[in-house]
């Protein structure tokens, strides 16, 4: 038998840690390979995380509620040598002898040094909430600087952001890695991986300190019999701090227009019970609208971009993100990549299947990376328009509203006429700093064009 690492795996790009929500299995339990093992939650997404091998949980590293870096240790098994393969010399090696005992080197926990403000004055204020692109991102990972890390890094660029030059100025200069402030430490959800040990205590022998804590983070549920208190679940809270952020990076300017959908209305009733016999599933607006959304991006390629400092970065991919409300309350984006390469069956399908596995809690994390321009039906809720806010790093979103009939005035050979149509609102939020009015009123114009001009003989 051998001893292997099981490790925080990689959850996509930008992705440095994650959060342990559950063990789903204990100590002593056999694991097959490919069979989950706990659940981690990173800012993206929530997901389970499979065994590589299989074998006997033998030392669970990280309790629930912890924070791990990427590639750092959070359990062992103990597994057949030959299905361990090459990991099991490799576990030999990490496990140094302590007193004459061999024992892993996860059990050695990394303490690193006291952050000393009076050694770089430079890196005595972290900044969190800094917006950082995509390039510093990849360049912390490679490095293996984490996100604690990254904050403590002064920033040459605008509103003090960490440009290509400050990352590895700051990699050049060999610094050591910032400790967290002490204050932060006293919470258990924000620590690093703990000492192992602490994981086989019972209850009773946990450290006495750890228990006031525990009791201050549950708050009352009542204050003075009139009111309740809910603290925010930790989906709400990424998504507040995302929509403050936004909106203090970007200044957001909205334009407005109104499209005559009928056309597409009377197709998508004329097709939809065929379709849902034939697919199994529903035929919705959505996909119609990405569609559309897709074709005015390669119209007006200067919407599929992002800043980085002084720079705009200009995609290639057409990627597009659709909000999707969870059944908590919380909203989730995933993302449709390559959207402009798919016919409509194709985003159909895409859009469900989305959809389906995000109320579902299955999405996987690169399900939503790589967003480069997102969609918000708030027409789903019945309401007429709306007013998004954008999804950094992008620089433009789109919401449509509700299909509602409308009277209106149909020019015909033969004259005018008044008949009963349908329309909806599209309404187009995008950051003043790079997009004018005359390209993002022009944008939602070419969106509401393609979809008043939908082929009634398309096909699906």
């Amino acid at each position: 038998m051998a001893r292997v690492e099981m490790v925080m795996p990689k959850m996509g790009e930008s992705i440095m840690e994650g959060t342990v929500l559950k063990w789903l299995k204990q100590v002593g339990d056999t694991i097959e390979q490919d069979e989950s093992v706990l659940e981690v939650a990173t800012d993206k997404v929530d997901t389970e995380v499979p065994a590589i091998y299989a074998g006997v949980l033998q030392e669970i590293l990280v309790q629930e509620g912890q924070v791990v870096a990427v590639g750092a240790p959070i359990a062992i098994l103990e597994t057949d040598a030959a299905s361990a393969g090459a990991s099991a010399p490799a576990a030999a090696v990490a496990a140094p002898a302590i007193n004459g005992a061999s024992v892993a080197a996860a059990e050695v926990p990394y303490l690193p040094e006291p952050f000393d403000p009076q050694a770089d004055q430079r890196l005595s204020v972290a900044q969190p909430g800094r917006f950082y692109s995509p390039l510093v991102l990849s360049i912390a990972r490679e490095e293996g600087i984490s996100m604690a890390d990254l904050e403590y890094i002064p920033g040459t660029g605008k509103e003090n952001r960490v440009t290509k030059k400050d990352i590895l100025d700051y990699v050049a200069s060999g610094q050591k890695p910032v400790a967290q402030p002490a204050a932060a430490a006293a919470t258990p959800a924000q620590q690093p991986v703990a000492q192992p040990q602490a994981a086989h205590q019972p209850a009773a022998e946990a450290p006495k300190a750890a228990a006031p804590a525990v009791t201050a983070s549950k708050p009352a549920p009542s204050v003075s019999g009139g009111q309740e208190l809910i603290e925010m679940d930790r989906m709400r809270k990424m998504i507040a701090q995302r929509m403050v952020d936004s909106k203090r990076i970007s200044p957001h300017v909205t334009s407005f227009v109104e499209a005559d959908v009928t056309e597409l209305v009377n197709w998508r009733n004329k097709h939809k019970d065929a379709y849902k016999k034939r697919e199994g599933e529903n035929l919705t607006f959505t996909p119609i609208f990405i569609q559309a959304v897709a074709r005015a991006i390669q119209d007006f390629p200067m919407i599929n971009v992002s800043i980085d400092g002084d720079y705009i970065i200009k995609k290639r991919d057409i990627n597009i993100g659709v909000a999707v409300a969870l059944p908590s309350g919380n909203l989730i984006v995933p993302v449709i990549h390559n959207a402009d390469q798919l016919n409509l069956n194709g985003l159909s399908k895409k859009v469900n299947d989305l959809a389906t596995r995000a109320r579902a809690n299955k999405l996987k994390p690169e399900d939503l990376d790589g967003g480069t321009y997102t969609l918000s039906n708030v027409g789903s809720f019945g309401n007429v328009m709306g007013t998004p806010i954008i999804m950094q790093p992008q620089v433009a979103i789109m919401a449509v509203g509700a299909i509602k009939k409308k009277p209106a005035v149909i020019e015909t050979p033969q004259g005018d006429l008044i008949g009963v149509r349908h329309f909806m609102f599209l309404s187009h939020s995008y950051d003043h700093r790079v997009v004018d009015g005359s390209l993002g009123g022009m944008f939602v114009r070419r969106v509401a064009d393609y979809l008043e001009q939908f082929d009634p003989n398309t096909s699906i």
